[in-house]
């Protein structure tokens, strides 16, 4: 994992807060149901992870010793945007070289990986019904891709 630690400005309980070199975003189409939303970010970050696992930091525990997963050691910042701001995004990602994660529309109807990367396969990457992408890339390269896409309320 790529960081400084810097002092945080927002005082107490945040005494040190990292400072990535790179950036973890998903950027949803803003016409998507709240359970799609949260379904595609979830499978859209698991894609990150499988990608980049040294991002993942250490198992977490608890004071009784009660083991837990461990998580990505740094934030992930979750955009909207129209669907001309995804198919935007997607063009100016794979320009510059960057791979990314696709969530489709036909994967909210499919039931298991295999068809999920069917359904990908079957449409040409401009023809993508775009409804959820997943980048990890550096900082500068990340806000120049979501161009046009607002932090998710």
């Amino acid at each position: 994992m790529s960081g400084t630690y810097k002092t945080c400005p927002h005082g107490v309980g945040h005494a040190r807060a990292m400072a990535f070199d790179t950036k973890i975003t998903v950027l949803l189409r803003d016409d998507l149901e709240m359970w799609q939303r949260l379904n595609a970010t979830a499978f859209l970050v698991s894609g990150v992870t499988a990608a980049y696992p040294q991002l993942v930091g250490e198992p977490y525990a608890d004071a009784d010793g009660t083991a837990y997963f461990a998580m990505l050691g740094q934030p992930v910042l979750v955009f909207q945007g129209d669907a001309a701001t995804l198919r935007a995004a997607h063009e100016r990602a794979v320009r510059r070289g960057e791979t990314v994660g696709v969530f489709t529309s036909d994967l909210f109807r499919t039931g298991n990986d295999d068809d999920n990367r069917a359904a990908v396969a079957a449409v040409g990457r401009d023809d993508l019904d775009l409804v959820g992408l997943a980048v990890h890339a550096p900082r500068n390269a990340v806000d120049k891709i979501l161009k046009g896409a607002r932090l998710h309320p």
